[in-house]
């Protein structure tokens, strides 16, 4: 893997976290969807090329 897709994904799940916070801080369910939707995503592209890692 990359470095550019780690920073990448590490970004995309910061961003997310970042949503979710402040949708519960605002109490607004939809931000702290879509920031959960952008965590798991980050999570899912780092397992993905975790996977590419492992058969290399």
């Amino acid at each position: 893997m990359g470095l550019g897709d780690k920073v990448s994904n590490a970004a995309e799940q910061a961003k997310g976290k970042a949503k979710q916070s402040t949708g519960e801080a605002t109490d607004d369910r939809s931000l702290q969807a879509e920031g959960h939707k952008d965590q798991a995503s980050g999570n899912l592209k780092q397992a993905g090329e975790n996977v590419k890692d492992t058969f290399r």
